[in-house]
């Protein structure tokens, strides 16, 4: 049934009882303010949160010039995985598999055939056995391995899916990390940021991410990845398409409170929406009903590249602690650093990270920036590459529920249903 249109305008007449703070003009202007007054640097308790490289600056750039100017590396491969999603099974299993691919520009169809397969399993069944030994297929191009987790039933689901992503994502990046010649671009952080947030989620998450080896030995191949590709000279970023980081916002809630620093509350609900007000370009033009704001699209919007001890960025960082895993080079060079990117003719914000070990070079941080400037200009959206990876790595519906049904004969059991998958159908995930 469809909403009779006196219950649309029923509810729609709820937004008149809802005072949402101050106007949009308000936001801009102190989303300016933080701008100019709080990351030069951002800092907390006598921490720097967050520092420039270089000049505090916002940028623009004509989407068409960028599209035509020369490309500042040859070549380009992409890295993305792609999972079936956490799936319980009535037996008590709750099993994810995870395969990743790499994908390359000029087209390397031997490296595309190449697949690394993992497959995570969480039991409360004390003589559950998972024989973990890496074991190859399709004529020796690809490879698989099966990982038992530890008994977390809270945090199952989650568990089993960060583990399945993140190691064969950085398996397969290792593996292949000698194909790349010019530039590698992970679909996603730099590092396995959903594994990093676990220390402040829970108690217990936080104790399996210090006591467990898995979650260490997976941070450790993003740890040797840095190090190989600065010991190669090839640099690596990471383009995330749903920047979700509250480390500004969070921070500047905190001064508020215990400094008095800002003179009214934070409204955003991350950085992202604050740097897209930061970002945003146009004017307010008159309408019919006042004023409207009129976005200018014909510019993309970027700032400089900041350096991040914040947050899930902080174990990489010079203060902290890798989660135990040992960092063969100065530790600066593994530190997160950004810079933030706006596209106006889609209203999107992404944000591109890679290692203080490239980006403290002025003319590389210019041409990795270059780079996915003109790759989002062309694209209209992420670049190229990783979508391409998105591809080779993506396990459609279809195949996801042929693959649960495998698994379901394979363990004589079925997967655990629920009203949802009755109503909707078995493809909901």
């Amino acid at each position: 049934m469809t909403l009779d249109p006196v219950h649309f305008d029923g509810i729609a007449r709820l937004a008149r009882r809802i005072d949402h703070g101050a106007d949009e003009r308000d936001h801009r202007e102190f989303a300016e303010t933080v701008w100019e007054s709080f990351l030069d640097p951002l800092a907390y308790d006598g921490r720097t949160i967050l520092e420039p490289i270089g000049e505090r600056r916002k940028r623009l750039v004509d989407c068409e010039d960028v599209a035509l100017c020369e490309r500042p590396f040859p070549t380009q491969h992409g890295l993305d995985a792609g999972t079936i999603n956490p799936t319980t099974f009535k037996n008590g299993l709750v099993i994810d598999i995870a395969q990743a691919a790499m994908s390359t520009t000029p087209s390397d169809l031997d490296l595309h055939r190449s697949r690394t397969v993992v497959a995570t399993v969480h039991s409360n069944d004390e003589t559950a056995r998972v024989d973990d030994r890496w074991d190859a297929f399709d004529e020796g191009y690809s490879r698989s391995r099966a990982v038992k987790v530890p008994p977390l039933p809270r945090f199952a689901e989650g568990v089993v899916h960060a583990l399945a992503l993140y190691l064969a994502e950085s398996e397969h990046a290792r593996e292949h990390a000698d194909d790349v010649s010019d530039l590698l671009v992970l679909d996603g952080p730099l590092y396995p940021r959903g594994l990093l947030r676990w220390a402040d989620q829970h108690p217990d998450l936080a104790d399996f991410l210090l006591e467990d080896p898995r979650p260490e030995t997976v941070l450790e191949n993003y740890v040797r990845l840095v190090e190989r590709f600065c010991e190669r000279g090839v640099p690596l970023i990471g383009f995330v398409k749903n920047p979700a980081t509250r480390v500004i916002t969070r921070t500047l809630k905190r001064k508020k409170r215990t400094e008095g620093d800002v003179g009214i509350d934070v409204p955003w609900a991350d950085d992202s929406a604050m740097f897209t007000r930061i970002l945003e370009r146009g004017e307010y033009v008159d309408d019919v009903d006042g004023e409207r704001w009129e976005r200018d699209t014909s510019a993309l919007t970027y700032t400089n590249w900041f350096r991040s001890r914040g947050g899930v960025d902080r174990p990489l960082s010079v203060e902290g602690d890798a989660l135990g895993v040992e960092r063969k080079r100065d530790l600066e060079s593994y530190e997160v650093t950004f810079f933030v990117l706006y596209d106006p003719r889609d209203d999107l914000l992404y944000r591109v990270e890679a290692p203080y070990a490239f980006t403290r070079d002025p003319d590389l941080r210019e041409r990795l920036t270059t780079h996915v400037l003109q790759n989002v200009a062309i694209a209209h959206g992420p670049p190229t590459i990783i979508e391409k990876a998105d591809e080779l790595a993506r396990i459609s519906n279809p195949e996801k529920r042929s693959l649960r049904e495998s698994l379901e004969d394979s363990f004589d059991t079925t997967r655990d249903r629920t009203y949802d998958n009755h109503r909707w159908g078995e493809d909901l995930v």
